[in-house]
């Protein structure tokens, strides 16, 4: 897209679909952390699932599906720190873990119960009395 105005000077990108990819694609093995998103059409639950796994990062995967068995498949089998079924792979609880897989993330879970065990250190004490 065109460049955005902003009062404050750095690099910015519009929002931006790009339609008719394949996975391999470099828009589809790397990163992008910006308003970005590609469409990879397939020709059934299978080949999305390789699509999704197919990569060597795992932050979030998601599907677009009528079907409950699917979604319930896709969520056991998809290697990603998030899944979701129906709903935009961006954005999330900030009460819930949040974190990837593979070469996504860096160290453990943050947030939720995640970062309460991150920040705790158990200790276990015994008194006889």
């Amino acid at each position: 897209g065109a460049k955005p105005q902003v009062p404050t000077p750095g690099w910015y990108v519009q929002p931006t679909l790009i339609a008719d990819t394949t996975a391999e694609m470099r828009i589809n093995r790397e990163e992008v952390f910006g308003p970005v998103a590609s469409v990879i059409r397939v020709a059934d639950f299978e080949a999305a699932l390789a699509v999704a796994n197919g990569t060597e990062f795992g932050l979030s995967a998601g599907v677009v599906t009528q079907s409950l068995k699917s979604a319930r498949e896709f969520q056991r089998r998809a290697r990603a720190g998030m899944v979701m079924v129906n709903l935009a792979t961006a954005g999330v609880d900030y009460h819930l873990p949040f974190g990837g897989t593979k070469k996504s993330s860096y160290g453990p879970r943050e947030q939720g119960f995640a970062a309460q065990e991150f920040y705790t250190q158990v200790k276990t004490t015994y008194t006889w009395v």
